[in-house]
């Protein structure tokens, strides 16, 4: 081998042995950045005469199936977050049944209210009680129902961000796909940009669950597990219009709430079979249009339960057929065609209402009495407590059919919510789990320092070696052009 030859092999192997160690220290230095796919150097050897090597490429090392398991089980722990906060609020709402101010607790306060009141009927305190403890239970269920609404509406903002994000994001995975396949023809280093494309990929998964597929020049094509095409050359382009407000009565099946499309086509957002089933827009869909709704409907057949229990025909004589009883729909008489939304909407009848020109003697003497009867008269206080406690079956929710007193009622809706509370939770601990294994998974196929350590090592004697070639050329080249002097 000529000098030139030698020394042409030994400036090569520097160069690769000084790419090597870029590498590897990049590796070593992101070795806890998330996303981040470990690199190695491909070489090859120089089909020369005098041979050498030559770094033919940067290649980014990422499994495809550890990567596409971790963003599914990200995308079920970020669902199942949304799900189990919503639980956990509406459980607050309603109250636990230990709790003083819970809505099972102000029922028994009501009830035990009117039977003092019939033992002492004359004593106007007493019956001003049951007039306190009848508002307290109308503002519990108008509160709880204003919280459902309340989260239907942040629901709802919270799609309209996700959609926006996922417009952008995908309009990025796009352009990434550009750089990617530009930097590839010119043989640059894109890994950086398979890094950030990943990352990218990864936020669109949490929101909506992806499959990746390859495509030529480096690029991918996104469909959501559902089968709707989000990009492939081109971007789809999805869109919603949010509410600015939302009562008991709006959804989404009855036109006043809006859905998503995709370049212009209505798709379904059905949590279970929906193209856009399985990630965090999907519990967003969830929440707004099933579990609030549903919710809601559990209070409405409390609020009408207790109304119709207290606006029985013949339970005050004093009141003609269809006039409104103690608790009312905003003042008027409570109609079961228009339950909807009636936890919203229950009063206390005005007229037992000191605050509001009222006299409470009338739940003694009637509600529609002219004037005061006798004071040691405790008929229709004995009526309501009867009403209250008798059983009968419920009209409506999710307990319709079953035949209980009115607490029952209301115990087993706070039950329930509780029990789906603690339902949500164990989903998203198993959720969490999942994700974090899924993390580790990747990790463990990750970046490992102990071996890019190793790999430092020999990176280096191949450079002190070629350095060593480059040397003895050089002092080979002296002592020859010394000769010639």
């Amino acid at each position: 081998m000529s000098l030139t030859g030698a020394l042409s092999n030994a400036i090569s192997g520097l160069t690769a042995a000084t790419r090597s160690a870029q590498v590897v220290s990049s590796n070593m230095a992101n070795s806890m950045t998330e996303g981040y796919g470990r690199r190695d150097v491909e070489l090859q050897s120089q089909d020369t005469r005098g041979g050498g090597v030559s770094v033919v490429a940067t290649v980014r090392h990422r499994e495809p199936a550890l990567v596409a398991e971790m963003r599914d089980a990200n995308a079920d722990r970020s669902a199942q977050s949304s799900v189990a906060g919503f639980h956990t609020k509406l459980e607050q709402l309603v109250g636990t049944p230990d709790s003083a101010s819970s809505l099972t607790s102000r029922l028994a306060s009501f009830e035990a209210s009117l039977v003092s009141a019939a033992s002492r009927p004359d004593v106007s305190g007493r019956l001003d009680q049951v007039v306190r403890e009848a508002n307290s239970i109308t503002r519990s269920l108008n509160t709880a129902s204003q919280g459902i609404q309340d989260m239907r509406v942040s629901a709802d903002r919270s799609i309209q961000t996700a959609v926006s994000a996922l417009n952008t994001k995908l309009v990025q995975v796009q352009e990434l796909n550009v750089q990617i396949a530009g930097g590839s023809a010119a043989r640059r280093d894109v890994s950086a940009l398979f890094d950030h494309r990943e990352a990218l990929i990864g936020e669109i998964a949490e929101l909506v669950p992806v499959k990746e597929m390859r495509r030529p020049n480096q690029g991918v094509a996104l469909y959501t597990q559902g089968g709707a095409l989000l990009l492939d050359g081109n971007v789809a382009e999805l869109a919603f219009t949010n509410a600015n407000t939302i009562v008991p009565h709006m959804t989404q099946a009855g036109g006043l709430l809006s859905g998503i499309t995709i370049n212009g086509v209505d798709v379904s957002v059905d949590p279970e079979h929906g193209p856009l089933r399985g990630g965090q827009l999907g519990a967003f869909f969830e929440i707004r249009d099933d579990l609030a709704v549903g919710a809601q409907a559990e209070l409405d057949a409390v609020a009408r339960d207790l109304s119709e229990r207290m606006q029985d025909a013949g339970l005050d004589p004093t009141t003609p057929t269809g006039a409104a009883g103690l608790f009312t729909d905003a003042g008027a008489y409570v109609d079961a065609a228009k339950e909807v939304g009636l936890a919203s909407r229950i009063s206390v009848n005005a007229v037992v209402g000191p605050d509001r020109g009222g006299e409470s003697w009338r739940l003694r003497d009637g509600l529609g009495a002219a004037v005061r009867g006798p004071v040691g008269n405790a008929e229709l206080l004995q009526s309501f407590a009867s009403a209250l406690s008798s059983t009968r079956s419920y009209a409506s929710g999710g307990f319709e059919g079953q035949i209980a007193a009115a607490s029952d009622l209301a115990s087993l809706v706070t039950e329930k919510f509780g029990s789906q509370r603690l339902g949500a939770e164990q989903k998203l601990t198993f959720a969490a789990v999942r994700a974090t294994e899924a993390e580790q998974f990747l990790m463990a196929d990750g970046v490992d320092t102990d071996r890019e350590l190793q790999r430092l090592m020999l990176i280096e004697q191949a450079y002190a070696a070629n350095a060593r070639v480059l040397q003895t050329v050089d002092d080979m080249m002296n002592a020859l052009m010394g000769a010639l002097r």
